[in-house]
């Protein structure tokens, strides 16, 4: 899979959620983690067995404003907004940050008006944090990773993919002078 994507959250409080966020984005491949004016104790994150943040690259930012990204990362907030795109229908960018809001609200006017992009879970209410990271990021590597097809029925074996082929080896010369 090309690209990279980082998971981060605004002011999140309970480190229980933040715990299992970052096992979660450590175990579907994130590249770094985050949080935005947060003042959560890495150290209370205990749902968090992986220990990601010692792991990954882990950035704390104090504002939305002083957020600072890999050049070319398109950042990309997961809401419960009525005009955000329903995530089966999102084409995930190559290179992503993917940044959630607190337990009991929403993502800042700040940080909303930094995102490229808002999603959201097609749920009927909102949904727990770290929920709803996992299924972004559960989606990001459904339509990124190179799966077998699902089968017409439960039953039915999955259509396997077709073997990589190579390219015809290029034999550079050195240019004559």
């Amino acid at each position: 899979m090309r690209g990279y994507f980082g998971v981060g959250v605004e002011r999140l409080s309970k480190p229980m959620n933040a715990g299992n966020l970052f096992r979660s984005a450590h175990a579907f491949g994130a590249s770094f983690i985050f949080t935005v004016e947060s003042r959560l104790s890495l150290a209370d994150t205990r749902s968090d067995t992986s220990e990601a943040w010692k792991q990954l690259p882990f950035y704390r930012f104090e504002t939305a404003e002083t957020m600072t990204l890999p050049k070319g990362c398109t950042v990309v907030g997961i809401e419960f907004l009525d005009d955000a795109v329903e995530l089966p229908s999102f084409r995930h960018p190559a290179r992503a940050a993917y940044v959630l809001g607190p337990e009991r609200g929403s993502l800042s006017e700040e940080l909303l008006a930094r995102c490229d992009h808002v999603i959201r879970i097609p749920t009927q209410f909102c949904i727990n944090v770290a929920t709803a990271g996992a299924i972004a990021m559960y989606d990001r590597l459904l339509t990124a990773g190179r799966f077998a097809e699902r089968p017409v029925t439960p039953s039915g074996e999955p259509t396997p993919l077709p073997d990589h082929v190579q390219g015809v080896p290029v034999i550079r010369r050195p240019q004559a002078g």
